[in-house]
């Protein structure tokens, strides 16, 4: 939709805040986590006007203090789900016909609003709630977050000024018009960024959303919604919901007016309710878009002419920031022979070297991964590499959930490529490396692109200009976001759009202007100028 053009902020990337010691920023948000540590919010429905408290409610601990209450959040029943797409309907036919800058300015509102007043709040409660180091909190709840605001607003403009040819005697142009219906975001709970931008970005292309927070993000969620509703987001715009999901998205799928999912978690979920929109494809009025972002087993593999530190620190950093729980985190490595002695000695140092605990101590690198079920999975894996016959823990494999869900970064070494970690995906902070021979670098080439189902983020580490381009080449549909001399993790808005294939997504690249074009359905519009009143063309002649 275009009423007219206007040049907009040109977006750039929020600086990072470094939160050193006796910083303005550090005693922001240490006060703020102080603050809320012991809130003990409550959390309603967001649904049009009004805020629904059920009473039917769940507590919401935090990972590194899993006793420790710091709030509830209200349950949603069928009735609530259905009172939500009455509502965003409803607000559908207003919103869809706001101007275009008129809907920028309140997300770049948000963004302010994130990058000032704002942001030491929502990097506590991503430390509370997710249980992130504030590095970590402050590169996804703060910039991310700020950063696909600002984008997507430019993208957005892009979009609308894209427009096809005319001529003299007719005037051709494309209105892009938001979807037929609602949107639903499913957002899941490792990336605050994510939570904000699966409802925003459908939201800032003038469509209505309901969205569903996953229930270990609730807390931080909470100050997304109050940024928003600061911003001016009109009510009935982002309905929000929690609850029990299968009954929340089978309310949502079952909705003549579904237009398209907006989606981020795992593989399964997302295959399931694949499915169950194409059972219910008569029903809709339109074809549903979707869009989602789900696993991966994302890799790290290094040619004989890498540097070995950076080999090590890549395979550190990829594979234990935020406890291994991004869908980006290197989880598998293979390394050469002939590197693999000073690599396993840098890869043991750094990784007794980091400190773990609450992330309100700004001296720990590693917290908790994200609740009692994650644990539970990771730690029979850990325990059965500790048996196993064709690997062994080379450092790690400690865990203690008395206080919070706490699991040592772990590395497994297998004599088997297809040892069970190096093919599953476990979301922590578990890395598996095979040692492969140095003449075999061809055929380990084929073993990465061949041994996941997933395709999201991989890496080659080398210093001979022939050997990467064989791995860029070789490997080209195994990661949709290939890191060269670097770590698979640490995507950045405008820079690396993110997104992989295979049973990883739909690729459709957040944090770039592909992924708001599913958000949008154009309508082509030709106006001819002098009207033919005569049928006949020339080649009929007299």
């Amino acid at each position: 939709m275009l009423k007219g053009f206007f040049h907009v902020p040109k977006a750039v990337n929020e600086p990072v805040k470094g939160y050193a010691p006796n910083s303005p920023e550090k005693a922001a948000v240490q006060a703020a986590y102080a603050k809320m540590w012991n809130s003990k919010i409550d959390v309603p429905l967001y649904i049009g006007s009004e805020e629904i408290r059920t009473g039917n409610t769940k507590n919401m601990t935090a990972p590194h203090d899993h006793k420790h209450i710091v709030g509830t959040y209200h349950l949603a029943e069928k009735a609530h789900v259905e009172k939500a797409i009455s509502n965003a309907l409803e607000s559908r036919t207003a919103w869809a016909n706001m101007a275009w800058e008129q809907r920028a300015a309140i997300f770049l509102k948000a963004a302010e609003l994130i990058a000032g007043p704002y942001r030491a709040r929502i990097n506590a409660a991503t430390m509370i709630a997710q249980s992130k180091n504030i590095h970590q909190a402050e590169i996804d709840a703060s910039c991310e977050l700020i950063d696909f605001l600002r984008f997507n607003v430019e993208f957005m403009t892009q979009i609308y000024s894209d427009q096809p040819n005319s001529n003299s005697d007719m005037w051709n142009r494309l209105e892009y018009r938001p979807l037929e219906g609602f949107v639903y975001a499913i957002t899941p709970f490792n990336f605050t960024a994510i939570a904000g931008n699966l409802p925003a970005s459908a939201a800032m292309m003038g469509n209505v959303v309901i969205w569903k927070p996953s229930d270990s993000q609730v807390f931080s969620a909470q100050i997304i919604i109050e940024v928003f509703k600061e911003a001016g987001v009109p009510d009935g715009v982002i309905n929000v919901v929690f609850g029990d999901a299968l009954m929340i998205t089978d309310t949502i799928l079952a909705s003549r007016d579904f237009a398209g999912i907006h989606f981020t978690g795992s593989t399964q979920v997302f295959k399931d309710i694949w499915s169950k929109i194409g059972t219910n494809i008569h029903h809709y009025k339109t074809y549903p878009r979707i869009v989602g972002e789900t696993g991966g087993k994302d890799f790290i593999i290094a040619h004989p002419s890498a540097n070995a530190k950076q080999v090590a620190t890549g395979i550190v950093r990829g594979a234990f920031e935020f406890q291994g729980q991004k869908c980006s985190a290197a989880s598998r490595s293979y390394v050469p022979r002939s590197l693999w002695p000073a690599i396993k000695e840098q890869l043991i140092t750094d990784t007794k070297s980091m400190k773990m605990g609450s992330p309100e101590d700004f001296s720990n690198f590693i917290t908790a991964v994200i609740h009692e079920g994650s644990f539970d999975k990771l730690v029979s894996f850990i325990d059965q590499a500790k048996k196993a016959t064709d690997a062994e823990i080379i450092v790690g494999g400690n865990y203690d959930k008395s206080v919070g869900y706490f699991i040592e970064p772990t590395i497994i070494v297998t004599t088997n490529p297809h040892y069970t970690t190096m093919e599953t995906e476990l979301f922590g902070p578990v890395m598996t490396i095979f040692v492969y021979e140095d003449a075999k670098w061809e055929e380990t080439l084929e073993l990465v692109d061949t041994t996941s189902e997933y395709a999201l983020t991989g890496a080659v580490f080398s210093q001979d200009r022939y050997a990467i381009e064989q791995a860029t080449t070789k490997l080209q549909n195994a990661a949709g976001n290939f890191y060269i001399n670097d770590k698979p993790t640490g995507a950045v808005v405008g820079m690396q759009p993110f997104g992989g294939a295979r049973a990883s997504g739909t690729n459709d690249k957040a944090g770039s202007a592909l992924n708001l074009l599913r958000w949008a359905s154009p309508r082509t519009i030709k106006e001819t100028f002098v009207t033919p009143e005569d049928y006949r063309y020339p080649f009929l002649g007299e």
